[in-house]
């Protein structure tokens, strides 16, 4: 009987199955969440004037997502459908929480820059999305991954957009100058304005 029970019994499927390698890598292409979904415009539009702080948000993005559907996937089967929507934004306030008193404590300056829009990833469309379209039907590693893989494809394309705003914006990258000025004088601090007359 042991052995029909062996038979029956149905493997296990590997963590980084190619089912699940698909999770983490099919946002960052083929249905990124803001490309293909168009979900976090806002946010990808507010914050990505400065490299470091589109990094910032990206990872803490996913850390949200990723913690988050593992955490409502895991509850998904005690927790009442009627107060579903509810768990969820408890959850992620948890978690913005948590990432807002480290950047708080370890990143000051960059969480000042940041402002409300940490505090508005609880709303986030991409987190609110993935929780209910995939931890509520799905188990919590996979969820886990596909919080991952939906975050890093936020994140990819606010470095991306961070990447040349940054760069023609104020010639730099991470602070760092990498264009000269385009307007004469800017180094010194003293510009003439005659240069930016219409004729």
């Amino acid at each position: 009987m042991s052995e029909n029970l062996a038979k029956i019994k149905a493997p296990s499927e590997s963590l980084f199955s190619k089912k699940n390698r698909k999770l983490l890598i099919e946002p960052l292409t083929d249905n990124n969440p803001v490309t293909v979904q168009v979900l976090g415009i806002c946010s990808s539009l507010a914050i990505t004037v400065k490299m470091d702080i589109a990094l910032v948000m990206g990872l803490s993005v996913i850390f949200v997502t990723a913690m988050g559907n593992y955490v409502i996937s895991a509850l998904r089967n005690i927790m009442p459908p009627r107060i579903r929507i509810i768990v969820q934004l408890v959850v992620a306030a948890a978690l913005v929480i948590i990432v807002n008193e480290i950047l708080k404590a370890y990143l000051p300056d960059i969480s000042e820059q940041l402002s409300v829009f940490v505090g508005l990833i609880i709303t986030n469309c991409i987190i609110m999305g993935r929780f209910e379209a995939y931890a509520m039907a799905n188990k919590p590693w996979p969820s886990f991954l596909d919080g991952i893989g939906n975050g890093a494809g936020y994140a990819i394309l606010l470095l991306i957009v961070a990447f040349v705003r940054e760069l023609l914006g104020s010639g730099s990258l991470f602070g760092v100058k990498i264009l000269g000025s385009a307007v004469p004088g800017e180094e010194t601090g003293s510009v003439s304005y005659t240069h930016l007359t219409l004729p």
